[in-house]
């Protein structure tokens, strides 16, 4: 049984170009590698700022070689911390692993994490608005979807945008590039090579399961834009994010945990202690309902051939891949029903024409209901379940949806429940209901 996880070192090579991050198991030692390609011998390589975001991103990668066997004790070696990056680090892992423990019958709770303390940091200086003239410089991270097609079309209004893509060496997504096409935007990339052995997980005996990855890519994307001396980094995670899957012995269980409003404000906060300073982090939809990002999108008619959330359309192996929607899985399932109310029905199934539209498959039924709420929500990127209700009350009302059997029964199974959302509730669900962390510089509109 393994006892102890080590964070050995990192370093990064401005001739190169990369970040590589080492760490140990048992003797057994992992290495990963972060390339920016065009930035390449990048003076700022050596500033303050983006080494504090390489230890960032040295970090929270440590995860993914930690859940190989999640021993009880996480060693930082020389790597001190702060006690506040000491705490976000073990909410990192508690929380972001959630889902892997949920599934591997483990209990997280007592880990222990040894990291030489540092000293609290000196206030650090708040990022400076741009001088008068001078405009916003936003990184995007971007998948494809909707969310982030939303925010891209809505921040360039108000900011010089450059998309941020990951992708492993060599390889890239078809469905992340064709959309990216489309927004006709610069992009800023970076190649993830993670250790080799991690792709032997069941012949080395690893444990395996999802990893809180939007976290490290967060802080890749950080890094990103310190070295293209760009001010904010702008995500695309929704209110119903921050909804737990389930809770489990008491707790809570978010498969989107890093992608929650609990740690935007907590990445933040370590951002904002860091030395830089560093960018700004926020979301852009954080405030926002999938309900409303679907609305949105429907306005959206130049991405509606390219856009795709299928997961058979993201396989590691490229020979796997889907060219095409799935129809199958929740992800194909849950854009369907949120698109549903503000889309023609022709249209959506043009974009689901090679295996049909999931809303008109009675075969389906299953998977619509447990978005619903009617059964196990899927560990899955999807909406809360009262949105997803009123999806499925608004879109069957819709006359292009006449006769569908299968929107009018699960409508009617919705419509007697109690707690189905009234027209009011609806109506609510496409204003803001929550918080969110947009700066001053991005939340003026746009002139």
């Amino acid at each position: 049984m393994s006892e102890v996880f080590r964070y050995r070192s990192f370093a990064t090579d401005a001739e190169r170009g990369t970040l590589t991050c080492h760490y140990e198991l048992d003797g057994r030692e992992f290495t990963e590698r972060v390339t920016f390609p065009g930035q390449e011998a990048n003076p700022r390589w050596h500033t303050e700022a983006a080494q504090a975001a390489a230890r960032l991103v040295f970090l929270l990668a440590g995860v993914s070689y930690y859940k190989t066997a999640a021993p009880p004790v996480i060693d930082l070696g020389q790597t001190a911390l702060t006690e506040a990056e000491k705490s976000f680090l073990r909410d990192f892992y508690l929380h972001g692993l959630g889902e892997f423990a949920y599934r591997n019958t483990l209990d997280l709770t007592s880990t222990e994490i040894r990291a030489p303390r540092a000293p609290a940091p000196a206030q650090a200086p708040a990022p400076s608005p741009p001088p008068a003239g001078h405009p916003n410089r936003a990184l995007v991270p971007f998948g494809g979807g909707i969310d982030s097609i939303v925010t891209v079309e809505q921040v360039r209004q108000r900011a010089e945008v450059a998309l941020f893509v990951v992708s492993r060496p060599g390889d890239r997504f078809d469905a992340i590039e064709e959309p990216a096409a489309v927004a006709g935007l610069p992009i800023v990339r970076a190649e993830r090579e993670i250790d080799p052995q991690l792709l032997r997980s069941a012949e080395l005996g690893f444990l395996n399961g999802h990893v809180p990855v939007t976290g490290i890519l967060s802080a890749i994307a950080v890094l990103a834009a310190v070295l293209g001396e760009r001010d904010a980094v702008v995500m695309s995670n929704e209110w119903s994010a921050s909804v737990p899957t389930l809770e489990y012995q008491g707790r809570p269980v978010n498969h989107q945990w890093s992608k929650s409003e609990e740690f935007e404000a907590a990445f933040r906060d370590v951002l904002a202690a860091s030395p830089g300073p560093l960018p700004e982090y926020f979301s852009w939809l954080r405030d926002r309902t999938e309900l409303w990002v679907g609305e949105e999108f429907a306005r959206l008619g130049p991405y509606f051939a390219s856009f795709r959330s299928c997961n058979k359309a993201f396989y590691t192996e490229r020979a796997r891949r889907f060219t095409y929607w799935c129809g199958q899985c929740d992800k194909c399932a849950f854009i369907d029903l949120i698109l549903a109310p503000f889309l023609p029905a022709q249209a959506l199934r043009q974009i689901f024409a090679v295996t049909g539209e999931p809303v008109e498959d009675p075969a389906m039924a299953g998977t619509f209901r447990s978005l619903l709420g009617a059964g196990a929500k899927p560990f899955e990127c999807v909406g809360e379940v009262t949105e997803c209700r009123a999806a499925v009350l608004l879109a069957a009302r819709r006359e292009d949806r006449a006769g569908n059997g299968l929107l009018a029964g699960l409508a009617a199974e919705v419509a007697g429940w109690p707690d189905a959302p009234s027209a009011a509730e609806t109506e609510a669900m496409l204003r803001p209901v929550s918080r969110n962390f947009i700066p001053n510089g991005y939340a003026d509109e746009p002139s």
